[in-house]
């Protein structure tokens, strides 16, 4: 028992780093009144999809992304997990880390004119030698996250959270933009952001390898042990989001509305507690993003220096924390508004690929299934991946969301994808026989 909340609570702690903090804080000024729905898409895609893709390593019994992936073929499979891995390695979510830790938890101690350019590089630095420091014992992760930072970092998000349910900042205004006709949808679509999907299929790997360094070797245990940390991890994850969500959502009468989530979550804490305040918001940010950029830097490392073994683990964590360092001082805004073409691109594969994963036994694994499915669901992420970046025209949305169900709320994928599952199925019995490895 004691090893599954560990691990459970390591997990979480992987997790739960910067966006997990800001996107529903920013997401509940947005959603207002409607922030219990928005919590509900926001917790499919940002808690309900990592624990499937934990679930989906786990039942399939794939060594990595990139074997999982291959089932689609062996091309594919390397492609798909490098881009993924940069993803939510050193391109996007680990410089968030230490830019949202800076934004959020040192920011308000510094006056306005010391909050520039140099102050984010020197943090950045700092932070990122500490990450360092503890990503090149990755065997130790279990004991310097799951049994220390995780239950500190729960005890702290607590304090705040509590502080804001009995004492609320003001009333709940009405929802806004998008979030006033489809809040579900949006807040679905809000929790791509949180990158989690995208490292669940990573980070089920960490669980395993920890678990057997612990000694855990029956298979059916370690399965057992998997999902059993990742339904815990996922259940934090909820919690937490519903309650960062309505903080978010009652701050607005105060704050006034803001243009991110570090600041909302920066004026909460100083109107209830002042510098106590601010002091406990660095807590929490520091300790989330810590974590999650240790375990971001050991997955990628480990599974770069797989890929090309003549370099080893060590150089490669130190050349994905420093190209992280420099990264980070791009801005939190900027390095959200760069990865977001990407997620665009690589949420809607990663999620059909999960799910196609537990289907597998009904096709029998056959590669025609595989290919026709993510083809038909890359045809799509990729226009909507455009579109984020360059913005169509009105004309050429009106015109793709006259043919695609669902594309106007950006979910156009889904009848694309389900299109091709059934075209795979009837080209596996007209004769497409192969399986995957």
């Amino acid at each position: 028992m004691a090893l599954f909340i560990a691990t459970g609570l390591m997990l979480f702690a992987l997790f739960f780093g910067a966006g997990n903090l800001i996107f529903p804080a920013h997401m509940g000024q947005q959603a207002g009144s409607s922030f219990l729905e928005a919590v509900l898409g926001f917790v499919l895609t940002g808690a309900g999809l990592p624990l499937l893709g934990i679930l989906a390593m786990a039942y399939s019994g794939a060594r990595d992304v990139q074997h999982l992936a291959s089932r689609v073929s062996p091309l594919f499979g390397i492609f798909f997990a490098v881009a993924l891995y940069l993803s939510i390695g050193p391109l996007f979510a680990m410089p968030r880390t230490a830019t949202v830790a800076y934004e959020v938890g040192i920011s308000p101690f510094l006056e306005a004119d010391e909050t520039g350019t140099w102050g984010l590089l020197i943090f950045s630095v700092i932070f990122f030698a500490v990450a360092f420091w503890l990503a090149m014992a990755p065997n130790k992760l279990l004991d310097r996250i799951g049994k220390v930072l995780t239950p500190v970092l729960l005890v702290s998000i607590a304090v705040l959270a509590f502080k804001s349910l009995v004492d609320p900042m003001g009333e709940l205004t009405a929802p806004q933009a998008e979030f006033a006709s489809h809040p579900v949808v949006e807040g679905f679509l809000a929790g791509y952001q949180t990158m989690d999907a995208l490292a669940s299929l990573v980070f089920a790997i960490i669980v395993i390898g920890v678990l057997q360094a612990e000694g855990v070797k029956a298979n059916d245990q370690l399965m057992r042990l998997t999902m059993g940390a990742g339904f815990l991890a996922a259940l934090c994850l909820a919690v937490v989001y519903g309650l960062v969500t309505y903080m978010g959502a009652g701050s607005v009468e105060i704050t006034g509305w803001l243009s991110n989530g570090a600041a909302v979550l920066s004026e909460t804490a100083n109107y209830y507690w002042g510098t106590m305040g601010n002091l406990l918001l660095l807590v929490i940010i520091l300790l989330a993003c810590l974590s999650t950029a240790v375990g971001l830097i050991a997955a990628c490392a480990e599974y770069f220096s797989r890929l090309i073994p003549q370099i080893s683990y060590k150089l490669f964590v130190i050349v994905f924390t420093l190209v992280s360092c420099g990264l980070a001082n791009k801005g939190l805004e900027g390095i959200i508004n760069f990865s977001i073409p990407v997620l665009m691109l690589l949420y809607p594969l990663t999620v059909v690929l999960i799910l196609l994963a537990f289907a597998n036994p009904l096709f029998k694994g056959r590669r025609i299934v595989y290919i026709c499915t993510m083809l038909a669901t890359l045809a799509v992420s990729f226009l909507d991946a455009w579109d984020a970046a360059f913005s169509f025209s009105s004309e050429t949305k009106a015109v793709l969301a006259s043919y695609l169900p669902w594309y106007a709320i950006g979910l156009g994928w889904i009848v694309p994808a389900l299109a091709g599952f059934v075209l795979g199925l009837i080209l596996s019995a007209a004769g497409f026989k192969k399986t995957v490895a």
